[in-house]
């Protein structure tokens, strides 16, 4: 089905109402929050059709860290303009990924290798996780989600959080990242994963670098 109005969504006003799909982060908790969404989208489905997507619903839909890449899953078009994944498939993306995504050390000197490697760094790497979402969300940029979004992040340079949103977009266009950056950044969890570093160009191509890491640093909940 089509979204009913091609109209940017306006702040609101009294006497209107506007959806709002808020999704918290938790890596791989992020199967609680798919299996749940699988859910509802399937009730949708049952009254408007199996092509009915969560993003025709929602005014907004809302995401840190896992809950990010949740939030691109179900917005980025596909060729046919419609979300790259159902809510039915966020579940088995979770059970086939997050193995690769958090490799388990099988090495008999598991506790010492693991304090090292605290003190070294991240205990993750993140390249199948980069590798993954790039090729999932492709060149997919924030200002061709199907429905408004709003996915926060850290910024470990400035030390402010950095709110990657549809309404900011507007008056902000250095904040169109690939879609792609924008999940990576905000899964980015301290000690975990490390930072992502990348940058943008507004139209007058001035550069813009961001430094980030999981929004959950700032807002766990993106409503609060």
């Amino acid at each position: 089905m089509e979204r009913a109005t091609s109209f940017p969504l306006q702040p609101p006003t009294y006497g209107n109402s506007i959806t709002i799909l808020s999704i918290d982060g938790g890596g791989i908790r992020g199967l609680i929050p798919g299996t749940i969404l699988h859910f509802l989208e399937s009730e949708l489905q049952k009254l408007d059709g199996e092509d009915a997507r969560l993003a025709d619903y929602f005014d907004v839909i809302s995401g840190t860290s896992t809950g990010g890449l949740v939030t691109a899953m179900l917005t980025t078009p596909n060729e046919n303009n419609r979300p790259v994944f159902a809510a039915k498939d966020i579940k088995d993306f979770y059970l086939n990924h997050c193995p690769k995504i958090f490799p388990q050390d099988s090495c008999p000197f598991k506790p010492v290798t693991k304090m090292i490697k605290a003190m070294a760094g991240p205990k993750y790497d993140g390249k199948y996780l980069h590798s993954v979402v790039r090729d999932e969300l492709g060149d997919k940029r924030l200002h061709q989600t199907l429905t408004n979004v709003v996915i926060p992040t850290f910024d470990i340079k400035s030390l402010q959080p950095t709110i990657f949103s549809s309404y900011q977009l507007k008056k902000d266009p250095s904040m169109d990242a690939l879609l792609s950056d924008i999940c990576i950044s905000t899964s980015a969890a301290p000690t975990y994963l490390p930072a992502h570093k990348f940058e943008t160009k507004d139209p007058t191509d001035q550069v813009r670098e961001f430094n980030l890491i999981d929004g959950g640093v700032a807002a766990n909940n993106p409503v609060k």
